[in-house]
């Protein structure tokens, strides 16, 4: 049973995804938060670490509803729509990986690559910044691993005479 199997993807599709949609809800919450507090305080340290948090949030959003759609098709309609596709996976999935590879490099490089809590007193949320720097680049690893089993999955249906049209759950 190798990583292109029926069956793996079966048990790895709603697992990988189920993360996915689960880290990118406490990313929003966070995100939400922050945002919330700096549009009512207006307390950021700077515009672009406001602006970071924003983008990080229309990420997360993004990745909910776009990960419960694939999630729920993968269900619903596993061998007959387009959205079970390995091509349909792999276009929601290179544009999840560069929106949330640009969201976690750009909150590490605004906050110059972490903060240590006990050692300033400059970033008002310290921690919650934080958190949302480790949850962008767990999502993004999340992505990248998902990435790479549609990839591995495409391979297969490929060589076994299909096209990328053919759903992800198909006997390859």
């Amino acid at each position: 049973m190798g990583a292109g199997s029926d069956t793996t993807v079966r048990r790895a599709h709603p697992i990988l995804f189920g993360s996915l949609i689960l880290f990118s809800i406490i990313e929003m919450c966070i995100s939400a938060w922050l945002t919330a507090r700096y549009n009512s305080r207006h307390d950021y340290p700077f515009g672009s670490v406001r602006a970071r948090v924003r983008y990080i949030l229309f990420c997360s959003i993004w990745t909910i509803v776009m990960g419960i759609i694939f999630l729920v098709f993968f269900f619903v309609s596993s061998l007959g729509s387009v959205m079970t596709s390995v091509a349909a996976h792999f276009i929601f999935l290179i544009i999840t990986f560069i929106l949330w590879v640009a969201a976690a490099a750009a909150i590490t490089e605004a906050l110059g690559g972490g903060l240590s809590c006990s050692h300033q007193n400059y970033f008002t949320y310290c921690g919650q910044l934080n958190a949302v720097e480790g949850f962008a680049w767990l999502i993004w690893i999340l992505v990248t691993i998902t990435l790479i089993m549609v990839i591995i999955r495409g391979i297969s249906v490929a060589r076994s005479g299909g096209g990328m049209g053919d759903s992800v759950t198909a006997d390859a």
